[in-house]
């Protein structure tokens, strides 16, 4: 009986190979009875998800940067202690990029922070690119690295800062490419008010914008959702019955129909103006000044245009909106985008609503203002909500009407 001895493993320990490649481990032992070779990773499964192979061999197909590490053979013939010897498996590949966020939203005079985690063996040299100059280090860019973390640091941000920003890495493998894009726009809308209307052919929408700028207008877009219709993405929508897609949204003439939210023209269809309440019409609509007839479906896009009048220079901004002429008992689906000075945000997520059977005997009356921190800055910003209810005073004037009739 003689315990196991590992007499070989492939490349004595030390193995480099390029990302894409195939990888054979080999291990061999010696005694009597003849071990049984089992591979393992040092602080980590392997790559097949399992937690031990065994085998002499062991094939790795499709080599990248995750399946690098410490493979450790283990030699076990029940005599004696076991034998254990490790491989360094290292992947050279080129430069990998992931950013932080895509989109970094900031305001004139705030600090902008651009974030590329980039990583690559040998250690790869990155640059920042402003469309195709090189930002060099001065007094308002501040370029930092940590370890695989690179950030370009835009300290007091101009109208002209504004733009796409690459990060570029660079070693012997290759060069790679990732694009951050920094904005003053508005972010996408979140909506605010309650699911549930408390009228059978009116709802009260509210949203919030985080905004560096003052928003200056909101486009809202609401639908009647139909049973027979399926939500889907981006507007997209798709027939229960006959599985066709189609979009039911009318753009600038009668033969754009078939668009989808995003792409949809700066159109008002008969919409309220100012910032208060408006009702959008089943009949006709205007827009660039000609008049359009056209019989529209019930699940077709209404959009109303609102000015954000008096102007916020809150980074979180509010708007209200009663809409009218609504069918009760139905579910809605709404959609917003907001406008400043440097142009109109993402759209929102879908918000769906749902109108009453019956009106609430006593209506509350509420005033909303919603705002953040002077400050401008996303982690200062508070939101401030006060109410004013008017179901009281409706009750003494009911219980006046009544006194004086009686």
């Amino acid at each position: 009986m003689i315990p196991p001895k590992i007499t070989h493993v492939t490349s004595g320990g030390h193995l480099q190979v390029r990302k894409g490649s195939p990888v054979r481990l080999e291990c061999s032992a010696t005694g009597n009875p003849m071990p049984n070779i089992t591979w393992t990773r040092k602080n980590n499964l392997l790559p097949n998800g399992e937690e031990q192979y065994t085998s002499s061999v062991y094939v790795i197909e499709n080599m990248d940067r995750h399946k690098g590490g410490t493979y450790i053979c283990t030699a076990n013939n029940g005599v004696g202690q076991v034998a254990t010897s490790q491989i360094i498996l290292h992947v050279l590949y080129p430069p990998e990029i992931s950013v932080e966020n895509p989109i970094v939203y900031s305001g004139e005079g705030q600090e902008a922070m651009l974030v590329c985690i980039v990583h690559g063996e040998s250690q790869p040299e990155v640059l920042w690119h402003k469309d195709t100059m090189q930002i060099d280090q001065t007094e308002r860019h501040v370029i930092e690295n940590r370890g695989a973390r690179h950030t370009l640091i835009i300290r007091k941000v101009h109208p002209q800062d504004f733009g796409n920003y690459s990060c570029i890495a660079d070693n012997q493998l290759g060069k790679t490419r990732k694009t951050v894009t920094l904005t003053g726009k508005p972010k996408a809308a979140v909506f605010r008010s309650m699911p549930n209307s408390q009228w059978k052919d009116r709802y009260n929408i509210s949203w919030i914008v985080d905004s560096h700028s003052p928003i200056e207008e909101y486009k809202l877009y609401y639908r009647l959702v139909d049973g027979d219709v399926l939500a889907g993405h981006e507007g997209l929508y798709m027939d229960a019955i006959n599985r066709k897609t189609h979009h039911t949204y009318m753009g600038t003439n009668m033969l754009e129909y078939d668009r989808k939210i995003p792409a949809m023209d700066a159109y008002s269809f008969n919409g309220g103006g100012g910032g208060g309440s408006g009702i959008v019409g089943m009949g006709s609509g205007s827009y660039g000044g000609h008049n359009m007839h056209h019989k529209w479906s019930r699940t077709d896009w209404r959009d109303v245009v609102l000015p954000a009048f008096p102007y916020s220079h809150h980074y979180t901004q509010g708007m209200s909106y009663l809409l009218r002429g609504l069918e009760p008992d139905q579910q809605y689906e709404a959609r917003v985008q907001s406008r400043n000075r440097y142009g109109w945000s993402d759209f929102s997520e879908s918000f769906l609503f749902t109108t009453s059977n019956t009106d609430t005997e006593i209506r509350d009356l509420s005033v909303t203002h919603r705002g953040g921190n002077s400050n401008s800055g996303p982690t200062l910003a508070r939101q401030h909500h006060w109410s004013v209810t008017l179901s009281v005073v409706s009750l003494l004037v009911t219980l006046s009407i009544l006194r004086r009739t009686f």
